[in-house]
């Protein structure tokens, strides 16, 4: 995994973004599309907001959600509503949405799989105090889950969640770690060994690049 430490919040939102831009220029010249898998949580929402300030051929980018709480539409714990509010107006009309409102939340996770294309370009991932990643929750029987793309979580912090599993995130050409906030050196020494006791020390990338503020590791 590169690592790439940086100041502060800001300059990973920056460096983010530059990331997602290129990756995105680059397949769209190989390829002529891009497909990128987008996580929640508060750090990421700046670095969304600074995709505005590349030059992207947005229709021929997919924004996938890589997890998502079982919510009402438009509710502020949906990580949706931040992605909404945080893209410029091209790439929001990308945002292929989780179906979490759907009766049948299996039902609706099989069907989300079934538009993800055969390999994810990138996917981004945050990196929770205790270890999780994506929806992928210390302790929940999502994290056996091998066999589906998509899968739903019993309940933690109080919502239920629909996520990738480690198939999905694990088949994309790249992974991009995006972690911030004075709260998270203990979680990312796991991170980087590789160790399994915590959700996000299991996710074995193909490439991965692993963007740190100074905070996160342990600095000032």
């Amino acid at each position: 995994m590169k690592e790439e430490l940086v100041a502060d919040a800001e300059a990973a939102a920056l460096r983010g973004a530059e990331l997602i831009a290129n990756a995105a220029l680059a397949a769209i010249e190989a390829r002529g599309a891009f497909s990128v898998a987008v996580s929640g949580g508060h750090a990421p929402w700046r670095m969304f907001e600074l995709l505005g300030t590349h030059e992207l051929a947005w229709g021929a980018i997919d924004v996938f959600q890589v997890d998502e709480r079982v919510a009402p539409e438009g509710d502020p714990d949906r990580n949706l509503t931040h992605l909404l509010a945080s893209l410029p107006a091209a790439g929001a009309e990308r945002v292929r949405a989780m179906p979490v409102n759907d009766p049948d939340l299996e039902a609706a996770a099989a069907r989300y799989a079934a538009r993800l294309p055969a390999q994810l370009d990138l996917v981004h991932l945050g990196l929770g105090p205790d270890g999780h990643t994506a929806s992928l929750v210390p302790g929940d029987p999502v994290l056996e889950v091998a066999d589906r793309l998509v899968a739903v979580t019993g309940e933690y912090q109080g919502r239920r969640r629909m996520t990738l599993t480690y198939p999905a995130i694990e088949a994309a050409r790249s992974v991009l770690w995006l972690v911030t906030g004075a709260d998270k050196p203990a979680a990312l020494a796991k991170l980087r060994a590789g160790d399994p006791s915590i959700p996000a020390g299991r996710v074995q990338a193909r490439d991965a690049t692993l963007v740190v503020s100074a905070d996160a590791a342990g600095f000032g």
